[in-house]
């Protein structure tokens, strides 16, 4: 969890801290939301003490999906959440502020494509799952309270491998950080560590390389489906995994060039500028009141 504050005099106050992750056994007993709130309550107190005035805006990135009354309805990395009213548990956190909650992916576009100077932009973050989101005329599509922008779970392989929502083929499937390692280690016929394919790829070892690259291409694939349907001016590509495999963007950028139909050349792909911190940065703009 990343908390940034910031001051009418311009100055800035930042914190982070953990979640005690689900032991293995059964993530929904071993997932405490009232422990996870108090523990936020308790860095949030923190975080705000001594700072002159009051609160105006509270803008919260979530990896969560909540309906129409800021009840949790699922949290694949937090199941034990679902039916958590956060919206009524952040206002009781912060009082008289006005809480906006919105997806990280959603949050992390809208950031990214304000930091680009770009209005109309499609943002993948790829690692260890895949989100995103698409921003339209400085908005993010399809809007905060109507949902989210899954990128993740485009179908780019009908019969592709089984993905964490129950579907086959989703980008996140067969693009994230552990799918890409998944295929390394079945190309070269033992276990292959994160700094083993990255080393690897820099080295340009053949099994290597292929298993990024194919990632790379189910990229490519969503990326030129959504950019059929929404036509944005730019794509960037961030995440952990994507941040440190810099061979990965300029595969995926190769071959969306080569998906552009004649006379429709697509987007642009090119590295997100704002690292881990994209959807809390988009967060910050959603307390600011942005997009209004």
């Amino acid at each position: 969890m990343a908390l940034r504050l910031e001051h009418d005099d311009l100055s800035i106050s930042e914190s982070s801290f953990r979640w005690a992750e689900p032991d293995g056994t059964d993530a929904m007993m071993s997932v405490d939301p009232t422990r996870d709130l108090d523990l936020l309550a308790h860095h949030v107190t923190e975080l705000c003490a001594g700072a002159p005035g009051r609160l105006t805006g509270v803008g919260v990135a979530m990896p969560a999906t909540l309906d129409a009354t800021g009840t949790v309805t699922a949290w694949p990395g937090r199941p034990g959440w679902a039916g958590v009213d956060l919206g009524g548990a952040l206002s009781a956190l912060f009082s008289d502020a006005e809480v906006r909650c919105a997806d990280d992916g959603d949050l992390a576009a809208l950031a990214e494509a304000h930091e680009a100077g770009c209005p109309d932009l499609l943002y993948l973050g790829v690692g260890t799952g895949i989100g995103g989101g698409i921003v339209l005329n400085g908005k993010p599509v399809p809007g905060v309270g109507r949902g989210s922008c899954e990128v993740g779970h485009l179908v780019v392989d009908r019969d592709g491998p089984l993905c964490d929502c129950g579907r086959r083929g989703c980008v996140q499937a067969a693009a994230s950080g552990p799918a890409t390692l998944r295929r390394a280690t079945r190309r070269r016929g033992e276990e292959v560590t994160f700094a083993a394919l990255r080393q690897a790829v820099a080295d340009g070892k053949p099994w290597a390389v292929a298993s990024l690259r194919e990632s790379g291409r189910a990229l490519a694939a969503a990326v030129t489906g959504v950019c059929e349907l929404v036509h944005p001016s730019l794509v960037l590509i961030g995440g952990g995994f994507a941040a440190a495999m810099p061979e990965l963007v300029a595969m995926v950028a190769e071959r969306t060039a080569a998906l552009g139909r004649p006379g429709h050349p697509l987007p642009p792909v090119r590295p997100a500028e704002l690292g881990g911190l994209s959807s809390l940065h988009g967060a910050v703009l959603l307390a600011r009141g942005l997009p209004d």
